[in-house]
């Protein structure tokens, strides 16, 4: 069975075990695959990383309902008003 390994780096699971801050700082700051028989079981990425990619899930959905909203009725306001 062949298996998409998404990084350019990969260490066993074993390898994370015996130096669990080596193997990530090994990766120069890129994802690194972590294996279990030759196969990834989880993607270790820097903490930059994962904060930009959560932003750009949300701006994702925020986009998605614009998009949705896009095309509803406008209801006009005074600010005075309120």
């Amino acid at each position: 069975m062949t298996t998409r390994i998404l990084t350019k780096a990969a260490v066993s699971i074993s390898e994370l075990k015996a130096k669990p801050i080596k193997a990530p700082l090994s990766a120069d700051g890129e994802a690194i695959a972590i294996l279990n028989r030759n196969g990834p079981i989880f993607y270790c990425i820097p903490a930059n990383t994962y904060e930009f990619m959560m932003d750009h899930m949300e701006d994702l959905e925020l986009l998605a309902i614009a998009e949705q909203r896009k095309n509803e009725a406008s209801i006009k306001v005074n600010l005075n008003k309120l």
